[in-house]
Order: C-alpha cells, then structure tokens, then sequence
C-alpha cells in the first residue's frame, strides 16, 4: 500500500507542473503554459526560458538565459518594455500559434508578432542554440514550419547564429539595443545596427548619433577589427544583409553584449568551466575607436599610450592653431581645389594596414578589379579614394568614396591596403618644384588682381550707370538674404555636402527642380531643392515659400532649414526625409506591403492634423493648392510631413477665397472649380485630401486608374461601390485581413465626403479630423467631382439591352503646368 502511493506521488510530480517548480520540457503545445517560478529548459540542457529579476529590481520579466553560468547571463528579454510588478505572470501559448504573456488580471502585456494565419498544432520550442522558436510541426529544419522566433527580435546579445541585419524583402531589421541600466532592461540609448546606404556596414550608435564603427565587410572580417576570427561572416545580397558569426567547437559558447553604457564586450565559456571570461572589442579599446576622432581626411594612430592624428597627403589642418594643441576634431581640408580639367594627371597613394573609412557615401562593384577600380576612380572628379572590396586570395571587386574621408585608423598590422587620390604636384616630391610653381601662381593672381581693378576704375569713369546697375544688382541680393528670416548657407557647402549634385544623391525632381540628398561634415544629413534652369517657377515661388514654411511650426509639415540665394542660384534645404515621399511606397508593387493598415491609417490622420493646422491653427490661413502623394515626406517613423509649398497662397482676416488667372497643379488632385474656373479655397485642398485617402486605401492612382467594367477614374470607381455597398472591396489587395472593417469603410466615406463635386457640400478639415477619431457622425456623400452619370436613352436602351450606368470624365483643363 505505502509502495503505491509513492509511485502515484512519483506520477504526479512528473505529469504534472506545480507553481514555483521548475519543468523539464523544452516546448509548449497551443493551450499549454508555465508560470512564475516554472521554466523550460532546452533539450541540451544548454538554455532556459522563464521569469527573473534583474539587478536590485523586483520587477518581472519574462527571459532567456544559459544555465550553469554565474552569475546570470540574460540573452533575450520578451517584455523589456513592460514589467510585471509581481510574481503572477503566465507564459501561454494560444491556438492561433501566439505566444502571450498574461498578468495577474488575465491581461495580455506582450505577445509574439505572428503576420501569417494559423496553423494547426502550432509549438513553441526552445532550442540549445537560445533561439525561442513557434512552429508547426516537429521539424525545424523547414524555415517555412517557422511561424516567429526570438532570433528575429534581439535585444542586447548577439548570440551564435542569430542575424544581425535586414530581411529586405519584408523590410524586418534586426538590431542590438542596450537595457537602458543593469536594474531595468527597457530600451537603452545605444544601438547596433547595419547601415545600408552605399557599401553596407556595421555602426553603433548613441541615439541619433554614430560613436563608433565596426565598419564594412571585406571578406575576412570587419574593418573595424581586422584579423577577427570565430566563423564570423557577411552576406549582401538582393534579399538579405545581414552579419552573423558561430562558434564550431560545440563545447564553446559565447555572445556579444551591449552594455548600457555602450560598451561592446565579448563574453565566452565553455561547457568544463562555466565562470565566463569578458573581452573589450576593438572599437572600445581606444579613442582611435570613436567615430571620427580626428575628424575628417585624417588618420588615427594608437601607439598603445596615447592616440595621434595626422592629415592625410594632400590636406591639411581646417584650424592650424587648434590642430597644434591636439584639438582635432575639426579634421582635414583639400590643400588645393580640385581641378577637374586636369584630372588625368591625377594619381594614387597608397597606404597599408588601414581601417577604412565610413562607406554611407561609397559605391562599390563585386566584379571590378583593382585596376578597373582605379580607371573608375580617375573618370569621376568627385572620387578621393578606392580599396578593394575583398582581400581574400589577392583581392577583388571595387569600393570608391566620393569628397570627404571620414574614421580612417591606421592598425600597426593587419587592416588593408587603401589608395588616396592626389594631384601631379602633391605625388611630386621635388620640393623646388612646388616653390616655384607657388611663385608663379603669386605672380599671376597678383597681374590679375591689377587687370580686374584697373577695368572696374574705366568702366566707374566712363560708364557711371553700368557701374551702378551692377552694385545694385548685388545690393539687392544682399536685401534678399536679410528679408529672409531663414539660416542661410553657401553654396560651395551645399555643393560639397551634395557631391557637386551627383546624380547618384538624387532625391527626385518636381516643377520646381531637382531634390538632392545632401549631408554636411558633421554628419547631419539634409534634402538639398534646387531650382532648374528649364523650371517654369522661379523667384516668386522661392519666396513664397520660404515666407510661408518659415513661419510654419508642425509635426506633420516638413521643416525647412534655410536657403542660398548666390547668383543665379536658388535653393531650399529641408529636413531629409529618409523614406521619401508617399507615392514611392503606395503606389509600388513591392513597398506598399511595407504599409501594412494601422500605418495607412496614422498617414491619413496626420495628413488631416497638417492640413487643419494649415487651414485654422497657423498665425495665417494657408492653401496648400497642389496636395498630393508626392507632396507628402515620410520620416524614419513613416509619419506624414506635408512639403512643397512653391504654388501656396495665404488668406488674412476672414478671407475664405480667391481667384487666380494662372492655374498650376497636379491632374488628378485639382478640384473642378480650381480647374475650371481658377476658383481656390480650403476646399481645393480637402478634395485633393480626399483624392490622397482614396489612393492610400487602394494602393492605386487616380489619374492612371480605370475601372474595367465602366471605364471610371478612382473616384467613379469608389462612388460605384459605395453606392453598392461593397466599400470594401476598394481595400488594397495586399492588405488581406489585417486591418479593422469599420476604418476602412469610414476613411472610404470621408474620402468621398472630401471630393464632391460642389465645394460647400465637402467638409472643413477640424471635422474629417473629428470624423476619421469617431467622434462626429458621418453625413451621406453626393456625387464626386469629375464623374458624370451617363445618360442613357430608351432608344439606347433597345439597341444596347440593359446597360451598366457608368461615370465619365467630360472635363478637360486648358490652363495647366505640369508639376
């Protein structure tokens, strides 16, 4: 008798989980969870998934950490974000394959991101590896069985096998961010991540900041760490970029951490000795390894005590007198300008054992060789260097930088070879040479000065009215940099931030001209809006807005960060915007799945919230007059900012409208009155404000959209729908199910609300913003402007039978400038 009831004792602790124990099973099964004080260990024996306090903190979280090391070593962290004030949390698993972390409340205050239906037997495993993986099925060789995996999440580790980097074909980045203290592992300051403009490459930040830069791949390991071992690699390609590294001897472990301090430690162990040994990475070990410590065209060297800086051949210290006093954060300047006529006397030093220098302005080519390299180099005037790209087996493929030369350190061994470009008389060594050619040139500048100032006395004498048109021509220019309240910036500053307006920094053109990225020497980075020659704007539309942004103050307006004006030269330079405008994600079969509902709707409201401010909430009232998805910026966040205010006008007092004799904006957003007639108010913008939701929620364009069945435009096409109570269909096929019926019919409502036909009929912007938060009632839409409903006789009927009544576009605009 007492036997049985040891064995029945014995059966029960095995089948079943008693609070406060710790289980034995390394998955969960849908319906299956553990709770504070249970955890699953993976097969191995290796990791462990359950409930822990960091540091002093008595809060909750739910972690990942390996066993049989000590102290703790969290990996993973699922609510970094959101604490458990006690010991009641559950981990479950639902029938949907998600995983769900519940309070005390029954509440859900984290769960896994699963984007794909569910599937039948989903389980959740943890595997040696620390990878928390949901699945269906047993085998996890399938990456397709994969339904979400902490992997693909990382917090502060980088763990063997897990990416750092990007799915670019789902836009997902994985990144490392520091717990913002050993207490409390909320989101820190610092960040790791892939930077992929020009040659990818691997930068730690603070905040918005580069602190330092393990840099670009060249084969065999980072630049920033030369002669790195451990399986470390790189893949760059059309789908992914991503970095990675794995430990072949199974009897090792070991991660990289980022601390909140923003160090970067490399910490490894092995199975026969648990205690855990710390390592600094290269990039903290010395001030050389700050982003840009000598600033830039120059080089760092650490000779173990303390760092040097030095300027690269051919350049010399900005500040001499700060540089002297080991200030050298400043940099290096050209010591002479380049000559592009004379750019095939142009040569190349080189330099060994190099880190190179930041590749966010670099182009680079797999198949080039280095001799290739070089001719490609001397064909661009704006190429300063090239390297290889890989050193493997003597070197391959092409990397080229472009003006300014930043973080360059010089390794005392290992690193690679890196070529500077420089003039005939920089590669000369003669010194004799240079100080004559510097005679001459003195000589000439000064026969030159005397020319000049000898024909500007003749003409004074001669001609005293050419002599004063040409002062006032500058007096005026002086007056119309001092009428704009507006930082001002030269235009050898823009021109150098811009690559001398390379095509490859190319934003995009509008009626205005060209949109260049640029980025300054301190690395902030800027949309450069330069007026063409061929543009049938000018002057006017320059100073209108810049009048009118300048006084301009939203989150959802672009801002604008001043202006030159040298010359015949006038430009804009705003915010960049990293994401570009509205139309290159919505209308783009591959991007648009980037936008998933929730983001379209944020887009839609903050377009409203900008609009509103325009219309009611600015010092004057403001009709944008030519709205549209490529008039709207997307930032990092991909929040709306309304830009392009060159056709805007102001109404004062309660002015409401206004004519115009000069019609300009952009088919297919322009109201029929505007069209028509020249008529504009806050009106003309709500219908092009409706226009842009319809677009949003369609993913198509109004002006190239035909309906098949009736030949409509967009807004025929909508009307039809709606008026057949199949609003729904008019969603974006991409978006399937994820998104909320009732905001689609209702942004579709406001969309129509926003473009009928007669101006009064359309709502004022406080009310689509009250409309679109559902907090005022949504009147019935009339009909849409431009569409007409076809009038079909009896006659017509006989001969035709029963046809479809559709819309069609009747009107046609005389008065037009393309945008």
């Amino acid at each position: 008798m007492v036997r049985s009831i040891i064995m029945l004792c014995i059966w029960f602790f095995i089948f079943f989980d008693l609070p406060g124990t710790s289980t034995l099973i390394d998955s969960l099964a849908a319906g299956q969870s553990i709770r504070d004080g249970e955890t699953l260990v993976s097969a191995g024996g290796i990791t462990k998934v359950g409930f822990f306090s960091p540091g002093n903190s008595t809060r909750r979280y739910l972690g990942i950490w390996y066993t049989n090391v000590s102290p703790i070593t969290v990996v993973w962290v699922a609510n970094r974000n959101s604490p458990l004030e006690n010991n009641s949390g559950v981990l479950k698993l639902n029938e949907k394959g998600i995983l769900e972390l519940l309070n005390g409340k029954n509440s859900t205050i984290w769960s896994s991101n699963i984007s794909s239906k569910a599937v039948n037997y989903p389980i959740a495993q943890l595997l040696d590896s620390g990878n928390f993986v949901v699945k269906y099925g047993q085998e996890i060789t399938n990456e397709d069985s994969v339904l979400w995996q902490s992997f693909d999440y990382p917090c502060d580790s980088l763990m063997p096998g897990m990416k750092l980097g990007w799915n670019l074909e789902t836009g997902l980045e994985r990144y490392l961010s520091s717990w913002r203290s050993v207490d409390d592992p909320a989101l820190g300051e610092y960040t790791v991540k892939i930077d992929l403009r020009g040659y990818p490459q691997i930068i730690k930040f603070k905040g918005p900041d580069i602190i330092s830069r393990a840099g670009s791949w060249n084969g065999l390991s980072t630049v920033g760490n030369p002669g790195s071992t451990r399986s470390q690699k790189m893949v760059i390609n059309e789908k992914e970029v991503y970095f990675e590294f794995e430990l072949p001897d199974r009897s090792e472990f070991g991660i990289s951490s980022l601390t909140p301090s923003g160090t970067s430690l490399i910490l490894y162990w092995t199975t026969q000795r648990s205690t855990r040994q710390a390592v600094l990475s290269n990039a903290d070990k010395d001030q050389c390894g700050s982003y840009a410590f000598c600033g830039a065209n120059s080089i760092c060297i650490y000779d173990g005590n303390v760092p040097t800086c030095e300027c690269l051949r051919g350049y010399a210290p900005k500040h001499p007198d700060q540089w002297n006093i080991a200030i050298w954060s400043d940099g290096c300047v050209p010591r002479n300008k380049s000559n592009c006529t004379n750019s095939y006397t142009d040569g190349f030093l080189k330099y060994t054992n190099m880190k190179l220098p930041d590749t966010s302005s670099s182009w680079f080519s797999k198949t080039m060789n280095l001799d290739e390299c070089q001719k490609s180099c001397l064909k661009n005037c704006s190429c300063t260097a090239y390297a290889n790209l890989d050193i493997r087996d003597g070197g391959s493929g092409c990397l080229l930088w472009f003006n300014t030369l930043v973080d360059l350190r010089n390794f005392s061994e290992l690193g690679q070879d890196f070529y500077i470009r420089l003039s005939a008389s920089e590669l000369d060594h003669g010194g004799q040479r240079k100080i004559n050619k510097k005679i001459v040139a003195i000589a000439v500048g000064v026969t030159i000065f005397g020319l000049i100032i000898t024909c500007v006395c003749i003409l004074v004498i001669k001609n005293p009215g050419a002599a004063r048109k040409i002062y006032n021509k500058n007096y005026r220019n002086i007056l119309r940099k001092e009428d704009i309240d507006l930082p001002t910036f030269s235009f050898s500053v823009l021109a150098n931030a811009t690559e001398n307006f390379s095509t490859k920094n190319k934003l995009g053109e509008g009626g205005y001209g060209p949109v260049y990225k640029g980025k300054l020497l301190d690395g902030k980075e800027l949309a450069v809006k330069r007026l063409s020659k061929k543009s049938g704007q000018g002057l006017e539309e320059f100073k209108n807005e810049v009048a009118l942004i300048s006084k301009l103050q939203h989150r959802n307006l672009v801002k604008l960060l001043g202006c030159c004006i040298e010359g015949e030269e006038k430009i804009l330079i705003y915010e960049y915007m990293p994401n570009h405008s509205l139309d290159y994600f919505v209308f783009d079969e591959s991007k648009r799945k980037l936008l998933d509902w929730d983001k379209r709707f944020d887009i839609i409201s903050g377009i409203a919230r900008g609009l509103l401010y325009l219309h009611q909430d600015s010092r004057l009232r403001i009709i944008h007059r030519d709205l549209k998805t490529s008039n709207i910026l997307l930032d990092e966040n991909l929040d709306p900012k309304i830009s392009d205010f060159g056709l805007a006008r102001s109404f004062l007092g309660d002015q409401v409208e206004a004519n115009t004799n000069r019609v300009a904006g952009t088919y297919g957003y322009m109201p029929p009155e505007y069209a028509a007639r020249g008529h504009f108010s806050v009106k003309s913008d709500v219908f092009s404000y409706g226009v842009i939701v319809l677009e949003i929620v369609t993913g198509k364009k109004n002006r190239e959209f035909s309906d098949p069945e009736c030949y409509n435009n967009l807004l025929g096409h909508a009307w039809r729908l709606w008026t057949e109570e199949m609003a729904l269909e008019l969603l974006d096929e991409v978006l399937g199910e994820q998104c909320t019926p009732s905001e689609v019919i209702r942004c579709v409502q406001v969309g129509l609300l926003c473009v009928q036909q007669r101006p009064q009929d359309r709502p004022n912007m406080s009310s689509v913003v009250l409309m679109l938060n559902g907090e005022k009632l949504l009147p019935k839409p009339k009909v849409p402007g431009f569409y007409t409903e076809a009038e079909v006789t009896s006659e017509a009927n006989n001969s035709l039978g029963n046809p479809r009544l559709c819309s069609v576009n009747e009107l046609s605009i005389t008065m037009f400038d393309a945008r």
